[in-house]
């Protein structure tokens, strides 16, 4: 509740803080005189409503969307030795993060992954592949729990959650204000919206929400890079360091859906600049990362 609280309130701050920008630069006013007629701070919280209205549901509807499209079943009783064991090692775990025990759960899938969501630090998911269980040792899928465990002890699901829908924000209100300078500047329309607009607009907001997924992403590397160590922490910096080289040993793409691929503990491979895409960082730079710790 702590952290939905302050995601809210720094929602708020954000609109608050642009709207100070916008009267001190006197942008609006500008607007004004030259006969623009744009109403920048009404536009503004209507980007924000539309900026934050879909991460604020990704986020509460998360576990049940990951479970969904996973096909994860949940552990209430464990089947097995290798079920029970895993138990063990995420309520070992979520006590030494010092976050309430998350839902444990398996998925049907031959690749070696892992992924964590929830809302919140004591409501979340850690969810492994049946692939993992059976092609890692204990050792290495317990420094990958680790890994997942600094994720939702970091809050990192609300925190990419808040830099999405900033970024939202920005894409849904700069588009419109570009499309309506055009609009009103360039072809002159008086009353309102002509075709130049939404043409406008449309182009503006492909070429800026690929700027805002490159923002997106790079916060994405970051929060791995931080999770390996949180993991090294939790387990050791061999472990983690054992578990990474295994995941550089796993042939194919993920199997997670495109909606989970950032949450997952490995990504896809890119070259060039598809890099600035990149959910996650190369194996071979968090390995070097740990082992330069």
């Amino acid at each position: 509740m702590k952290r939905v609280f302050l995601f809210i309130v720094t929602n708020l701050a954000v609109i608050f803080v642009l709207n100070i920008a916008l009267s001190l630069l006197g942008i609006q006013g500008y607007f004004d005189n030259t006969g623009t007629n744009l109403d920048l701070q009404n536009l503004l919280i209507i980007a924000a409503l539309m900026g934050f209205s879909g991460s604020l549901i990704s986020l509460a509807i998360s576990k049940w969307s990951a479970k969904r499209m996973t096909g994860a079943h949940v552990i209430d009783q464990p089947k097995n030795e290798s079920e029970a064991w895993l138990l063990a090692t995420v309520k070992r775990q979520a006590q030494e993060a010092g976050i309430g025990m998350p839902e444990v759960a398996i998925y049907d899938a031959p690749d070696v992954n892992a992924f964590a969501t929830g809302a919140s630090r004591n409501n979340a998911l850690v969810a492994v592949s049946s692939g993992l269980l059976v092609r890692m040792t204990r050792d290495e899928a317990e420094a990958v729990l680790g890994h997942e465990i600094t994720h939702v002890a970091n809050g990192d699901m609300i925190t990419l959650a808040l830099i999405q829908g900033v970024v939202n924000t920005f894409v849904f209100f700069l588009s419109r204000v570009i499309g309506h300078l055009v609009d009103r500047v360039v072809f002159k329309t008086e009353r309102g919206h002509g075709p130049a607009f939404w043409i406008t607009t449309i182009v503006a907001q492909l070429v800026l929400g690929i700027l805002a997924s490159m923002i997106v992403m790079w916060f994405s590397r970051q929060r791995e890079f931080r999770a390996d160590q949180g993991g090294a922490r939790l387990s050791n910096r061999g472990k983690m360091i054992a578990a990474l080289e295994r995941l550089q040993q796993s042939v194919g793409q993920p199997h997670l859906p495109d909606q989970m691929a950032a949450f997952g503990i490995s990504g896809a491979k890119a070259l060039g600049i598809q890099r600035l895409f990149m959910s996650h960082p190369p194996l071979e730079e968090r390995i070097a990362a740990l082992r330069n710790a």
